[in-house]
């Protein structure tokens, strides 16, 4: 049994697709059944169940995926240990974040402190953070999400209000507060599907007994709030993300009912090798967010 092998495997077990994985891992179709049917023979059993032209991962391809990719997050830790051993990659830090808003500040303050620190930062869905903080990939995931599995951890930081953005002359300009349900006929300008944003407001959406309208969808807010304001419709926004905008800014209202919040934590793996270094971020991480929370006007 090869590592070639077994990342072979890997990569057909998640994609359940014989074509598509020899794309990604660009070699000959035939070549990687080939490996797959050597793999199965070696192992006794096989771990795929195959239909016509369609394979999908059964009970056995199922435990044998789970150790393999647990073979491959040890040998990633292993990997670590000896270039912390030999004085590499001490300094450097992996993040994912589903919430690139809180980072400037953060990682400005941070690098502050230890300027010869470098990040790789990723932004991702909750699910691909989950899979490389599995895999060894990452050091620390922020999302709005929490991230759970055997061996994660994720570790509430702060809890923010959602608000409504309206346009400057909207009917509901003037309010301090509303009900969710008073802008259920409105348009609204969205996250993209797939961001756990987004899946929280359509879930707030639907607590409030309707589906939002969408008029458009995108990945900025920076963007979103612009649309706002040429009254092409309405829109959440997070407490962070408008304490943080400049410039001219549409109307901010809180929404009454229902209660509108999202917790912000930092994940990581348990059986992760930090570095001292990546160490020390974790605690500042947790100061940093434990200060700001402080700081906030009680009655905002």
């Amino acid at each position: 049994m090869e590592i070639l092998q077994l990342q072979y495997f890997q990569t057909v077990a998640r994609l359940e697709h014989m074509t598509r994985a020899a794309e990604q891992l660009q070699i000959a179709q035939p070549s990687l059944s080939k490996t797959i049917s050597r793999l199965e023979e070696d192992l006794g059993v096989a771990l795929f169940d195959r239909e016509h032209r369609k394979i999908k991962l059964n009970a056995a391809g199922r435990i044998f995926l789970n150790r393999v990719e647990r073979a491959f997050a040890e040998l990633n830790e292993g990997r670590r240990e000896i270039a912390e051993l030999t004085d590499q990659d001490q300094r450097n830090i992996t993040l994912a974040v589903t919430i690139p808003r809180v980072l400037p500040d953060l990682l400005g303050a941070f690098l502050s402190q230890y300027p010869d620190v470098r990040f790789q930062q990723f932004l991702k869905s909750v699910s691909s953070m989950k899979q490389l903080l599995i895999e060894g990939e990452i050091d620390y995931c922020i999302s709005s999400v929490p991230i759970e599995g055997p061996d994660l951890r994720w570790e509430p930081l702060i809890t923010e209000e959602i608000y409504l953005i309206v346009p400057p002359n909207h009917r509901l300009a003037g309010m301090e507060s509303i009900t969710l349900q008073e802008v259920k006929d409105e348009p609204f300008i969205s996250m993209n599907t797939g961001f756990g944003f987004r899946s929280l407001t359509d879930q707030f959406c639907l607590e409030a007994g309707f589906v939002q309208h969408i008029a458009f969808e995108g990945d900025e807010p920076a963007v979103i709030s612009d649309l706002v304001r040429k009254g092409l419709g309405v829109a959440f926004v997070s407490e962070l993300t408008w304490l943080h905008q400049t410039g001219s800014l549409s109307h901010k209202i809180r929404i009454t009912e229902p209660a509108c919040q999202r917790t912000i934590g930092l994940g990581w793996s348990e059986k992760r090798y930090f570095t001292p270094v990546a160490k020390q971020f974790r605690l500042f991480v947790m100061d940093y967010f434990a200060a700001a929370n402080s700081a906030r006007p009680k009655d905002e």
